[in-house]
This record gives C-alpha cells, sequence and structure tokens, in this order.
C-alpha cells in the first residue's frame, strides 16, 4: 500500500493510523540553532489567525 503525504493532518497518532509519510526534522532544526546565524523561516499564510 502506498503511503500518503501528511498534508493537513494535524496530530500524530492520525498519522500513523492513515499509515502516511512523517519526516522527523528535528536534527535539521538543531544544526540551525548551533549554527549561530539568523535566518527566514516564513510561516503559512493565516498561520495562527482565526477568522469567524
Amino acid at each position: 500500500m502506498k503511503k500518503r503525504l501528511s498534508v493537513g493532518i494535524q496530530t500524530f497518532r492520525e498519522i500513523r493510523e492513515d499509515n502516511c509519510y512523517y519526516v522527523d526534522k528535528t536534527e535539521s532544526l538543531l544544526d540551525l540553532v548551533h549554527q549561530g546565524k539568523y535566518f527566514f523561516l516564513p510561516r503559512p499564510h493565516h498561520f495562527g489567525i482565526a477568522f469567524y
């Protein structure tokens, strides 16, 4: 069975149950932190903004 991309899935449990791909980028983030440089990390459009 082919794995799906976990687009729009909010919980790790759903990713596992739906047999989706999961990429752990923790090591990459730690590398960025330890380099001591400034980085621009854009956020998705409307991230953290609720519209009612």
